[in-house]
């Protein structure tokens, strides 16, 4: 499985959602000092749960 890192801004597409405060606050604390946004942050995590779930299946 591959680790969780924050990632730098990419090219994207405007997309609206919404996130329970308690998530948007501590995906803000996990970016402080760093040079990620929020949505880039949450691009990640959505890529790697991907990944995941795509590996999950070539295991069963």
């Amino acid at each position: 499985m591959r680790k969780f890192k924050i990632p730098k801004v990419p090219q994207s597409t405007s997309k609206s959602i919404r996130f329970p405060n308690e998530v948007i606050e501590e995906v803000e604390k996990a970016i402080v000092g760093t040079e990620c946004t929020f949505s880039a942050f949450v691009v990640e995590a959505v890529r790697v749960a991907l990944e995941n779930l795509s590996e999950d299946e070539e295991e069963n």
